[in-house]
């Protein structure tokens, strides 16, 4: 298999992940299964049931309305090797701003709770922060997957299989975190292979994107590499907020930063611009951390 069908493949499986299906519908809720990615790991890809919770909620909307944000806590760890069940409450309904709950479950439990708003296109004031310009090129950078050496294969096996290619702006922390100690850095990120024309499927393909990357910031503050034995990192909660829509296969800017640590906990928020610097969604996340000699 050529390197563009090995990129295309892993992409049409990440759209089967998405391809939710409706196992039955009520009144006042809906229910849709999904699929799984295989994850060396075994812990489902949080990136995962953001997406999966997204479209499924966006399958209850009337015609029109897109995802302008959304709230979720992780609450378990998910089995990559189940299915997820995921039921939706249509909370809201109004003229021009739709509200849903969805709940993905595995084994009768819940293991992610969102909360999203959707809404018409609207006319109204517009401004957003500009995109950093002191960024190069993704093409004068190496995909990520090629600057693992050291970190294992079960690193090289999550860089090499998802669907998505990544390149640091500065040196990654897979291994190493001997650079200057910065609770800021900068990715960039896109699908290793062309999506549908569906802005429905570009922005849930977005959220499981933004779950990427993004605690490095706090690892990075603190020269904590992800190879560190006795490491423990888990995402707590998720907010995103799309701004405008954009294609996902095409190059993306992630600017990440962490503003507070304190407790186990760390903060990080993050900027999501277009190649040319469209501003296109800002994202927030809480971890827990735990360092060994930390305590």
């Amino acid at each position: 298999m050529t390197a563009e069908e090995q990129a295309q493949a892993s992409v049409d499986r990440l759209l089967e992940v998405l391809d939710l299906d409706a196992s039955q519908a009520r009144t006042t809720e809906d229910i849709f299964t999904g699929r799984s990615h295989s994850m060396p790991t075994g812990r489902i890809y949080g990136g995962q049931v953001l997406g999966q919770s997204l479209l499924a909620a966006e399958r209850t909307l009337p015609d029109g309305r897109a995802a302008h944000s959304m709230h979720g806590y992780f609450l378990r760890p998910g089995d990559s090797t189940q299915g997820v069940t995921i039921s939706v409450d249509r909370i809201h309904d109004g003229r021009s701003f739709s509200t849903r709950r969805a709940q993905a479950y595995q084994n009768g439990v819940p293991i992610f709770s969102m909360i999203a708003s959707f809404q018409d296109e609207a006319p109204g004031l517009e401004h957003a922060a500009p995109m950093p310009t002191d960024v190069p090129r993704p093409e004068d950078l190496l995909p990520d997957e090629l600057l693992v050496d050291g970190a294992g294969t079960t690193a090289l096996r999550l860089l090499t299989e998802r669907p998505v290619d990544t390149r640091h702006v500065q040196t990654p922390i897979y291994v190493e975190a001997d650079g200057e100690r910065s609770a800021h850095q900068a990715v960039w990120m896109r699908m290793r292979a062309q999506m549908p024309d569906d802005q429905t499927l570009h922005r849930a393909a977005l959220a499981y994107l933004s779950d990427m990357t993004i605690q490095e910031s706090i690892l990075r503050a603190h020269g904590v590499a992800w190879t560190t034995p006795g490491l423990k990192v888990a995402s707590l909660d998720h907010a995103m907020w799309w701004h405008r829509p954009a294609r996902v296969d095409e190059w993306m800017l992630f600017v990440q930063k962490s503003p507070n640590a304190r407790g186990g906990r760390g903060l990080a928020t993050g900027r999501i611009y277009t190649r040319d610097g469209v501003l296109v969604a800002n994202v927030n996340q809480e971890i827990m951390i735990r360092v060994p000699e930390v305590g």
